[in-house]
């Protein structure tokens, strides 16, 4: 996160994953694969030992109906969607448990999970549903109810290791980026402290807080940062997470506290007004 480059790759990524345009293209993918399994559960056949789950169909109503109260929210600037029990952070939750229960088959699946390749009618469904996913798209959720209320986001390399693309049985397109990448903006804070509340949705970044004394340069008093770890974004009045550290006794997973200074507050929206976003969907180079 010293590299300019890299920081403003994160910070570019953390905005389109909390853009009205991306969650409204998930929308419309999830509405593609709807559609297709509702067709299918009508005119799957009967002689398949394991039919698709018509349990799966309550989930994917839930999961349209949840997509359609958030994103009228998110259009108008309202970010609380994405706490927990709030629809897009519930439309993420049911996602993942539709994504691992899809089918039930003991060849193909154990205990959650997927464990060999689908067969070709089933890995087709599974195409639409995965089409409608982006990695990391949990980004905002707010981090609740844990042991140790770590952040979304630990490392840069959860967002820009392309092999963290690729799955066992499917992947997620990596992104392209624009030629010109926006500016990481240097505020003075404000800076809050881990567990601390959230005053503005936006970008922070994990920084230590120095005090600097250095005679004729900087003001007696004034604080400086520097950065000690990954981006991430919050939403309004939810708690400022930790980072994940290991206990340099036992190797233990701890939490470990840290500042939170605020790059860039998200005002995105709230006239009603929605900007081009077409950016976060460039095509791959020939």
């Amino acid at each position: 996160m010293q590299d300019d480059v890299t920081r403003r790759k994160v910070f570019w990524l953390l905005q389109r994953l909390t853009s009205l345009s991306l969650w409204r293209a998930k929308q419309r993918a999830f509405k593609v694969f709807a559609s297709a399994y509702e067709t299918a559960a009508r005119t799957w056949p009967s002689t398949d030992p394991v039919p698709l789950s018509a349990d799966h169909l309550t989930t994917i109503y839930t999961i349209l109906d949840l997509y359609d109260q958030g994103l009228n929210e998110l259009a108008n600037g309202h970010r609380f969607v994405w706490r927990q029990g709030q629809p897009l952070a519930l439309a993420i939750r049911e996602f993942n448990s539709l994504a691992s229960h899809f089918y039930r088959h003991p060849d193909y699946w154990d205990r959650g999970s997927q464990v060999a390749p689908y067969p070709p009618r089933i890995d087709a469904l599974v195409s639409l549903l995965r089409a409608s996913e982006y990695r990391m798209e949990q980004a905002p959720v707010e981090v609740w109810d844990t042991d140790h209320n770590f952040s979304q986001l630990q490392s840069v390399s959860a967002l820009l290791n392309p092999s963290k693309y690729n799955y066992r049985f499917y992947d997620l397109a990596y992104p392209v980026f624009p030629d010109v990448l926006p500016e990481v903006p240097n505020p003075s804070g404000p800076v809050i402290q881990s567990g601390g509340n959230v005053p503005f949705d936006g970008i922070w970044e994990t920084v230590s807080v120095e005090q600097t004394r250095v005679l004729g340069a900087i003001p007696p008093g004034v604080k400086l940062f520097r950065n000690n770890g990954c981006f991430n974004y919050f939403v309004k009045d939810t708690a400022a997470p930790n980072l994940m550290a290991a206990d340099p006794m036992t190797s233990d997973v701890v939490a470990k506290p840290v500042h939170w200074r605020l790059l860039w507050e998200d005002t995105r929206y709230q006239d009603g007004a929605i900007p081009d976003e077409s950016q976060y969907f460039l095509a791959s180079p020939a």
